[in-house]
């Protein structure tokens, strides 16, 4: 067909077309008005038989400009044009219902008119979209399930969440395809107290510690809210939770070291309603370098045996030992079993004043053989004060001490003041203190922290 003609198909074709009613980047004049809250122009257009049904390329229609940018008149005028359930309830491309964008930006008076008109309160966004939306949006996410009450419990808008809940929101509606995120957990880490407060009673507390479940406290951990932690755990959620593979930590206390200026108010929240301590929370002070907090949790009688993270402990240990008079002393005078850190990681590492530190805790000649074999094989090619230290017997008062602190219950080697109460001079008080190897190896005289709390000041 030659040229010229399909160019006058084409123009006869556009001529028969009705661009009033939608374009391609915006909304129909019907959405326009509605958008702009234009009663008057709405009033007009459909006396005047303008569809209200038109979507525009976000699968937009008047409907859902009204409830995004409350025109409340609007919003009215629609639903009488078409007040059937389809319209009511239809979706965009992304999933969203008029009654999620009301509820997204806090428009109360939007939501209630929606529900009056049956709106379901419990409607959920779009698991997937089609491929065509896709490709012409390269940046679009995948779209998750969540509901009008977990916008608006995300968004802060209390007013929402207490109308949504009196029309029959469900609380305990997952809103991922993980089935672990509520509406609670959207308040607890966006720092919403108010809405907290509000979904903490009437939310099903499997989520608390239930096994692929995540706990709403690593929400509030995650968001860095103390006061909306501090709500939920004096509503008896646990400050251990349960491990959250979401988030890759094993318990809200590991989370909390990734927080900064919240980091310390945290952690006493935490401890205040009885968080286990555990090596892991050994480790990662050594991985973050807050040593003050690794001696104040060994006071706090964070245990050191079993261990079952032993390998994670020496791994961030190794990469600390450059700082180790901050912290060996403390663990070793606390009682841990110098035994666990002589592996050949340890020892391969390690300077060798961190291990003759380490061997000062320990009768080195009555190693197990295949600590021996290392250590001598490990000798061989450093320095002459690690041959000579190993090669040298230790002496009687200093077996005496080794055994005197295997006697003493772990909970008594955790302070001085028990050791200094024995009936003994006070020259082997210090000695059982081990201030001679500490003066030797200039170890300065760490500050102990007083009372029930740390801070930054620490």
């Amino acid at each position: 067909m030659p040229h010229f003609l399909i160019a006058s198909l084409l123009l006869r074709l556009v001529k028969g077309m009705d661009f009033t009613e939608a374009y391609s980047d915006t909304c129909s004049t019907v959405g326009l008005a509605a958008r702009e809250g234009n009663l008057k122009v709405l009033r007009k257009l459909l006396k005047k038989g303008h569809s209200v049904d038109v979507a525009d390329n976000r699968g937009w229609m008047p409907i859902h400009e009204a409830a995004y940018h409350n025109s409340v008149e609007c919003l009215r005028m629609l639903i009488r044009a078409d007040s059937s359930e389809n319209y009511i309830k239809t979706k965009t491309f992304e999933g969203f219902c008029a009654l999620h964008l009301a509820a997204s930006q806090g428009h109360w008076k939007i939501v209630q008119i929606l529900l009056e008109a049956g709106a379901d309160p419990n409607a959920t966004t779009l698991e997937e979209t089609t491929p065509l939306f896709l490709g012409a949006n390269v940046n679009c996410q995948a779209l998750d399930k969540a509901t009008p009450l977990f916008i608006a419990a995300q968004e802060g808008h209390v007013e929402c969440v207490e109308l949504l809940l009196s029309s029959g929101a469900d609380p305990d509606l997952y809103c991922n395809e993980d089935n672990w995120q509520l509406p609670i957990h959207a308040a607890a880490q966006m720092g919403h107290a108010k809405i907290l407060d509000l979904l903490i009673p009437l939310t099903n507390r499997v989520c608390d510690t239930g096994p692929d479940k995540v706990s709403p406290v690593y929400s509030a951990v995650f968001g860095g809210h103390e006061a909306c932690l501090e709500m939920l755990l004096r509503c008896g959620y646990s400050p251990d939770a349960q491990m959250c593979l979401v988030f890759g930590f094993s318990s809200p206390m590991c989370m909390a070291f990734q927080k900064d200026c919240e980091f310390f108010g945290i952690v006493n929240i935490l401890l205040k309603y009885g968080a286990q301590l555990n090596e892991l929370h050994l480790a990662y002070c050594l991985k973050y370098e807050k040593f003050s907090v690794f001696r104040y949790f060994l006071k706090k009688g964070c245990p050191l045996a079993p261990w079952n993270h032993i390998s994670e402990f020496i791994k961030h240990a190794i990469k600390a030992q450059t700082k180790y008079k901050e912290w060996l002393p403390s663990l070793l005078l606390a009682g841990f079993d110098p035994l666990n850190l002589l592996c050949s990681s340890w020892i391969d590492s390690v300077s060798d004043d961190t291990l003759i530190f380490t061997l000062e805790f320990t009768n080195w000649k009555r190693l197990p053989p295949a600590v021996e074999k290392m250590l001598s094989a490990h000798a061989s090619n450093s320095s002459w004060a690690l041959q000579q230290h190993i090669a040298s017997v230790p002496s009687l008062t200093h077996l005496c001490r080794l055994e005197i602190r295997s006697r003493l219950k772990p909970g008594h080697l955790r302070s001085d003041s028990f050791i200094c109460q024995l009936p003994l001079p006070r020259s082997l008080h210090n000695y059982l203190l081990y201030a001679d190897v500490l003066r030797m190896n200039e170890v300065p005289e760490l500050a102990v922290i007083q009372g029930e709390e740390i801070s930054e000041a620490t």
